[in-house]
């Protein structure tokens, strides 16, 4: 059927078929998307200001530590003693002191291994079956030997699982200091066996092990606005939140090793031979490549040696919220510098012969690069260096150092994958320097926090790294797959670390992908960039929550997010944007026969029954005939001069397309017309476009050429999960099993 339309010309249209699309009931929910996001944040006070920056009562606490360490490498332990200043910033007195004893997760006793499901599996490897149900397990946990005060007298302390309570003689009034000291030692684990973060590896060749340390020490809570003591136990899968201080750590290892640790070491001189020290000098003025410092040839004899001496390696850090260290004497070391705005710090690599030449081809490399753009999204890199460890089945970060996976096979093959996995970790886990070991969040609450943000500036950093870099994660459409699963699996992005399905998908992976389309669909790059630098400078070396970047990025930005977050971080809403019905008018200069019969309406269109005619006469009221209506060539000859009608445009075609929303996640809506010619325009339209209606819009496209075909979202670019419903005419989508005989 055709119909016509008078519009100061005549139009013709046809009503062309429509797609079907799923309906679906919708609640009252449906028509607050865009409301503001009172219901759900906290509310501003004098620490945290509604602006999303720190108020004028803002406080921090700080801890101190000295440390003595020392590692017996033949019996894999490890011993210490730390003396610990807090510092009570805070405006009320602390009764009691909170201590987190991370390696107690590892204890004979610990709880954690009895929160766990467990199932029969099908077949075992000998050795874990042997652990799983025939051997003792690992003693691990710390063995706590005392806690004193600064005159030497005990402190009453009580152990709860991972978190130690040391009760206060007197209360620690606000602005003062109180110190005591803690005597401990543990097993170390082997964590290729057993797992874990830190631990060592064995090299069953040559007998030696690689240490990567980490929650060594009794390490002090957060005590804050928010949460008071953050003193949640830690079960495994959220990590640390941790204050703010200075540390001064002394450890001693076989005289053999080679160490890198978070902070500056000051005695250089006397843990390297004067060659290696020649070395270092000379790589702190080497911007391009990294120098070896320790090389190859030494590593290989220094593995063999098995030195009975000791060396003490002496480290101090500054305004650092943690410490960790790595030790062997199988270890490559290399380093370079990096040129910053106002200042250079070094990029630092060490890793075993059986991580070359992998290594020393690109791992400083990544490490530089990383630094670099990192810091120009963000702030100049603050520390003196990062230092990245070759550690198999690793990645994890800590201040200043951090540990990756990545290693050639028993031929030295390097595969596509393992180059660009351990590139990826690499950038991951130093870019972790910035997100969250300066912008220091609660990783024990919020995992995505750190790791979301992380990865997002990982793919920004993999991008620039090399063209077409392989990244697994940013990309919207790599999102799909998670978006579309089963809901009774999936969880919001704010949920807390511990009770988080798909951990990696939700906390890594989604709000990536979410801070990608905020910056590719909904911002741009220019006030997505400024927001996002804005609040990273605000938070460095503070302790943000998510509300302080939900505001941050609006307020710096004058764009309204509360739908985006609403919507992505705080449901499990996916994005599906379809085409529901395409209408096509055109332009013709033709009465059709019989259109006096047909009345005229002022001011608008009607919807019950056409054709109709637009009304250009505004004063009169009455019908009008059709040979009395003035037609468009004739309007455009008596109010345009022929200067100005050259600078006109002609449409002829005109396209009223009506989208709709299966899924229940708001998006700008990005449209692509192909025209007959194979030329393409590209529209978007904003989020608001769905405020009065969450169901469909509708928008028209007057053209000169021909449409040959109407996309949605053709990039991909908006983690829409079914496209099968996003082209004009539509498409038949193949099915996998059909693109392969076509192949």
């Amino acid at each position: 059927m055709k119909k016509t339309l008078y519009l100061l010309a005549i139009l013709a249209t046809a009503q062309l078929s429509a797609q079907d699309a799923p309906k679906k009931e919708k609640g009252h929910y449906d028509t607050n998307r865009f409301s503001q996001m009172y219901d759900l944040m906290a509310t501003p006070n004098g620490y945290r200001t509604a602006s999303g920056a720190p108020g004028p009562d803002y406080y921090q606490q700080q801890a101190d530590y000295k440390m003595d360490i020392e590692l017996d490498d033949k019996n894999t332990k490890l011993y210490g003693t730390e003396t610990i200043t807090y510092h009570n910033n805070a405006p009320e007195d602390l009764e009691y002191l909170w201590v987190q004893l991370d390696q107690n997760r590892r204890s004979r006793t610990s709880q954690s291994p009895l929160a766990e499901n467990q199932h029969i599996g099908k077949a075992y490897k000998a050795d874990n079956f042997s652990r799983s149900f025939m051997e003792e397990g690992f003693d691990g946990g710390f063995k706590i030997e005392y806690v004193k005060d600064a005159s030497g007298k005990p402190l009453n302390y009580v152990v709860n699982e991972t978190m130690m309570r040391i009760d206060l003689p007197q209360p620690l009034k606000s602005g003062e200091t109180v110190s005591f000291s803690i005597k401990w030692w543990y097993n170390i684990n082997n964590y290729r066996k057993i797992g874990g973060r830190s631990g060592y590896e064995h090299f069953d060749k040559d007998g030696n092990n690689l240490y990567v340390i980490a929650q060594f020490y009794p390490r002090m809570a957060v005590y804050n606005d928010v949460e008071g003591w953050q003193n949640m136990q830690f079960w495994g899968a959220g990590e640390f939140a941790l204050p703010f201080g200075n540390f001064e750590v002394n450890i001693t290892v076989p005289a053999d090793h080679v160490m890198e640790a978070t902070g500056e070491l000051s005695n250089r001189e006397d843990v390297f031979t004067r060659e290696q020290v020649k070395r270092y000098e000379q790589a702190t003025k080497s911007f391009d490549n990294p120098v070896v410092i320790v090389t190859q040839e030494e590593a290989e004899a220094a593995e063999k040696s098995f030195s009975d001496k000791k060396k003490t390696w002496k480290f101090k850090a500054v305004n650092v919220r943690d410490f960790a260290f790595s030790t062997s004497r199988k270890f490559i070391y290399d380093a370079m510098a990096v040129q910053l705005s106002g200042k250079t710090a070094m990029a630092v690599s060490v890793y075993p012969k059986e991580s070359n030449p992998l290594w020393g081809d690109r791992s400083t490399r990544v490490v530089a690069h990383t630094i670099k753009t990192y810091s120009k999204y963000t702030f100049d890199y603050p520390y003196p260096k990062a230092v990245s460890v070759s550690a198999e089945d690793q990645g994890m970060e800590y201040p200043m150092i951090c540990w990756n996976y990545g290693r050639p096979d028993a031929n030295g093959f390097v595969s596509e994958r393992i180059k660009y996995g351990m590139t990826s970790v690499i950038i991951h886990e130093v870019g972790h320097n910035f997100f969250p070991m300066i912008v220091n969040s609660d990783e024990r609450q919020w995992t995505w926090m750190d790791e979301g943000l992380n990865t997002f500036l990982e793919y920004l950093t993999e991008q620039e790294f090399e063209k077409d870099y392989p990244s697994h994660r940013g990309p919207a459409a790599k999102i799909v797959p998670y978006m579309s699963g089963d809901q009774n699996f999936l969880a919001p992005v704010m949920t807390n670390s511990e009770l988080i399905y798909q951990f990696g998908s939700n906390a890594y992976a989604k709000p990536a992908t979410g801070l990608n389309i905020l910056r590719e669909v909904v911002m741009g790059h220019e006030l997505f960039d400024y927001a996002f630098k804005t609040y990273a400078n605000r938070w460095k070396f503070k302790h943000p929550t998510p509300e302080d970047f939900f505001r941050t990025m609006e307020d710096a930005s004058a764009v309204d997010l509360d739908w985006f977050w609403r919507g992505w971080f705080y449901s499990t809403d996916y994005v599906d944007i379809g085409i529901e019905d395409v209408k096509e008018f055109y332009v013709t200069d033709d009465r059709p026969e019989g259109m006096e019969d047909y009345s005229v309406r002022k001011g608008r269109f009607g919807r019950d029954n056409g054709p109709f005619v637009y009304m250009v006469d505004e004063k009169s009221k009455k019908t009008k005939k059709a040979e009395d209506i003035k037609l468009l060539k004739n309007y455009i000859d008596d109010n345009f001069t022929a200067a100005e009608k050259a600078q006109l445009k002609k449409p002829s075609y005109f396209y009223e397309v009506t989208f709709n929303k299966p899924g229940d996640m708001l998006m700008p809506i990005l449209v692509r017309l192909t025209f007959e010619d194979g030329t393409t325009e590209d529209y978007k339209f904003p989020v608001q476009i769905w405020r009065k209606n969450n169901q469909t819009a509708a928008r028209v496209f007057a053209t000169e050429k021909q449409v040959k075909k109407i996309e949605v979202d053709p990039e991909l670019l908006t983690a829409d999960i079914d496209v099968t419903n996003n082209s004009w005419p539509k498409e038949e989508v193949q099915s996998k099993f059909d693109q392969f005989e076509g192949k």
